[in-house]
């Protein structure tokens, strides 16, 4: 009805527009309502459009899955303080070395002491204890503990900057907070 006024070849260009803009409306409606394949809806797509609704899904990434790093118990033994650490590896890959770059912080914030603790290996979809020393510091005056960085991470497609995006610091009731 709009084409009516129009040269029967401007009348063909009017379709041709309106024809692509309904493409588009139906594309983005399989594509948000639909479990279809990629492909199928994107055959009746020029090629531009196709380009542009294929683009999204191969940037986005699978987030790696997060590595659980809790600090679960302070005791003291003697003069030194134990401190018990819980890794839950529950979705991720073997990790061969986990070096983590620890610091023991007393009540009011003044740093008492560095530690460098091995936590691995920790299996695939594995919970792991391990336990070091904050030594000489006693437990009392422990007040929060700071993941610092992430020393080594060895395992399947692991990098020292990846395992430090993962690890998910965590604190059981009654121990000191576990802080990144």
């Amino acid at each position: 009805m709009l084409m009516q006024g129009l040269p029967r070849s401007r009348a063909r260009i009017g379709r041709a527009m309106t024809q692509r803009v309904t493409t588009r409306r139906v594309l983005a409606l399989c594509l948000a309502l639909s479990p279809m394949p990629l492909a199928a809806a994107t055959a009746q797509a020029t090629p531009a459009e196709a380009q542009a609704a294929v683009t999204p899904a191969a940037v986005s990434q699978p987030a790696a899955p997060p590595l659980r790093v809790e600090l679960n118990k302070l005791e003291t033994a003697g003069e030194t303080c134990k401190a018990v650490l819980i890794v839950e590896n529950g979705k991720g890959g073997p990790i061969r070395s986990l070096r983590l770059d620890l610091y023991a912080f007393d009540p009011d914030g003044i740093v008492q002491k560095r530690s460098m603790v091995e936590l691995g290996p920790v299996p695939a979809r594995k919970t792991a204890l391990r336990q070091f020393e904050i030594s000489p510091t006693p437990c009392a005056q422990v007040g929060r503990v700071l993941l610092n960085d992430v020393a080594a991470c060895e395992g399947q497609d692991l990098t020292r900057e990846a395992c430090l995006e993962r690890i998910e610091p965590a604190s059981a009731k009654g121990a000191a907070p576990f802080v990144r």
